[in-house]
């Protein structure tokens, strides 16, 4: 008799090969028991970064609000002032609709509901050009929920 890993020939009544250490005659591992699907393994941290991106989007948010209503002091320039001010009150507005939308997102996933899957994976793609954080936020994103096995567990865990 020989050994099926390594080719050794096994002497009789031996129980482990000698060269590699595997017994002899041992049946294949039983499979391990499944744990968590691997959305429902996802979903939480991946609301959790959601909502992580909305805080670090609202703080930025509420300074260019705030400065888009400030007074520039005399020496700037009016056609500066006209020009600035409409600026950071848009780059303010739009981060703060940014961050709304990622708290709808993460709210969406920790609810299990059905359109939060496809709006979250919207927002995952979009973000893929805000590097560096963006960026690794939407591929994580688009890892776990993209895949059609995804599809099929999200919708049996928005069903429950």
């Amino acid at each position: 008799m020989y050994c099926d890993a390594c080719g050794i020939k096994l002497d009789e009544g031996q129980n482990f090969c000698r060269a590699c250490g595997k017994p002899v005659g041992a049946m294949p591992a039983a499979p391990m028991p499944r744990g968590p699907e691997r959305v429902a393994a996802h979903l939480r941290v991946l609301a959790v970064l959601w909502i992580a991106r909305a805080v670090l989007w609202i703080i930025p948010a509420i300074v260019l609000l705030s400065l888009s209503h400030m007074q520039f002091p005399a020496d700037v320039p009016p056609e500066a002032q006209t020009f600035v001010h409409p600026l950071f009150n848009g780059l303010g507005w739009l981060l703060l609709v940014g961050a709304a939308a990622g708290l709808v997102a993460a709210w969406g996933l920790l609810e299990r509901a059905p359109w939060a899957r496809m709006f979250t994976i919207i927002l995952g793609a979009v973000s893929l050009i805000e590097v560096p954080l963006g960026t690794v936020l939407g591929i994580y994103t688009l890892w776990v929920l993209l895949p059609e096995a995804s599809e099929a567990e999200y919708n049996q865990l928005s069903a429950r």
